[in-house]
């Protein structure tokens, strides 16, 4: 497919602007104005379909590699400031938005979105049909694209531009895992005395996951994506968590193989977003693209264990190919790791949405609870995560005075059995 947008400039008030193009690899073209750093920026385009929260997408680590088309028609408008930043930078390649907004106006705003852009060195297109450029990638999927701005545009015809698009990897196997993750180990205390330590696994983990943890009371050892089984095991967890982040979860082997030891040594986990799908992996389990994957803030998801439905923040690509229905023996290594089911189902394409060990302490999601932005539906999740410290904390303590309790399974059951309404 070969589509020319028109040039239709949104918002002809504004001031002129310099020009810039988003090439999609079926050679589409739609023309707009530079937004934000000028020069090229290539990789896959996404929309996200979020009316509020712009400055927690643009910080989310599991952008990286992607170029982030906004739906919804006005960007900006409040500006940005270093509180809602997710992360230490913006991790989105590009940015596509319809209008961008001409006045920053907010209480908290320090600077506007143009300018964080800017310093970001983050390239962007405004006054483009957002609304167009949607529906191609809804019906064709999510494709490689580039958005091209300045000097980059001014010498390279817009054939020349279409094959360096068409030149740029797939995001099928690509991983950026170690582009994201923090370079060393931080430990951050709760307020009073802890009840339990938390190792978790910076995959691309954003700032509100164990901010959550720490406001339950949970002492959170933040570990690189590089950590060894042994630098893990030495922070003497209560329980291990797997953050969200970037990539192809098929080419994360050494974090599968780490997780499969956390497994091994019985000790609690929790995963979100791509730890949902390393769970999956480490248990046996493929995973598989989506044809234009869930991002957004408004996504529904059944609770099949209760009935109930979370209204959720995604941002995922992939999914874990699990069979909806009944209990499933893992199939990693004949069936060591016992029963699995579905917990969760997303009730827009009945996409997997988490997954529950039955005969080990696991679970995982592959949604946001900690919703930055987003609905707070499913923040109950992290009160699961302090269920399982206690159960592990409780068993420990039965099997010091001789009961001989069973520690894996009664922590899974504790822990699944245990939900609370947020």
């Amino acid at each position: 497919m070969t589509t020319t947008a028109p040039d239709t400039t949104v918002g002809r008030a504004r001031r002129a602007a310099d020009p810039a193009l988003l090439v999609l690899e079926d050679g589409t073209v739609l023309r707009g104005e530079a937004y934000g750093a000028r020069g090229a920026r290539l990789g896959e385009v996404v929309f996200a379909t979020g009316m509020t929260g712009y400055q927690e997408t643009l910080t989310d680590p599991s952008y990286a590699g992607q170029i982030v088309v906004q739906t919804a028609p006005h960007i900006g408008n409040t500006g940005a400031n270093a509180e809602d930043m997710e992360s230490r930078t913006v991790w989105v390649r590009g940015y596509a938005v319809r209008e961008a907004s001409r006045v920053a106006s907010n209480w908290r705003s320090e600077q506007s979105l143009d300018d964080l852009l800017a310093e970001s060195d983050v390239v962007g297109i405004s006054a483009i049909d957002t609304r167009m450029l949607t529906r191609i990638l809804r019906e064709h999927g999510s494709m490689r694209g580039g958005i091209f701005s300045g000097s980059t545009l001014a010498e390279a015809s817009e054939q020349q531009l279409l094959e360096r698009v068409q030149a740029e990897p797939a995001m099928a196997g690509a991983s950026f895992v170690e582009e994201v993750t923090i370079p060393q180990p931080v430990v951050l205390e709760p307020e009073g005395e802890a009840i339990g330590t938390v190792a978790a696994v910076d995959l691309g983990i954003k700032g509100a996951t164990p901010r959550n943890m720490v406001a339950r009371g949970l002492r959170v050892h933040l570990l690189p994506a590089t950590t060894t089984l042994e630098e893990l095991l030495a922070t003497e967890p209560d329980a291990v968590f797997f953050s969200n982040g970037p990539g192809d979860p098929a080419s994360a082997e050494d974090q599968v193989e780490l997780l499969r030891g956390v497994l091994d040594a019985g000790v609690p986990f929790f995963g979100i977003c791509f730890g949902n799908q390393l769970l999956g992996r480490a248990l046996g389990f493929g995973t598989y693209k989506l044809k234009y994957g869930h991002r957004g803030i408004n996504q529904p998801v059944l609770d099949r264990e209760t009935g109930k439905v979370e209204i959720t923040a995604q941002n995922h690509g992939f999914a874990v190919d699990v069979p909806l229905e009944g209990e499933h023996t893992a199939p990693h290594d004949g069936g060591r790791y016992g029963r699995v089911v579905v917990s969760h189902v997303g009730l827009n394409d009945d996409v997997v949405e988490g997954i529950r060990c039955l005969d080990r302490p696991a679970y995982s999601v592959q949604y946001h609870p900690e919703a930055a932005s987003g609905p707070h539906d499913a923040s109950y999740l992290f009160d699961r995560l302090v269920d399982m410290v206690r159960a592990r904390h409780a068993d420990a303590s039965a099997s010091d005075t001789g009961s001989g309790a069973a520690t894996a399974p009664a922590s899974a059951n504790t822990a699944a059995s245990e939900k609370k309404d947020s």
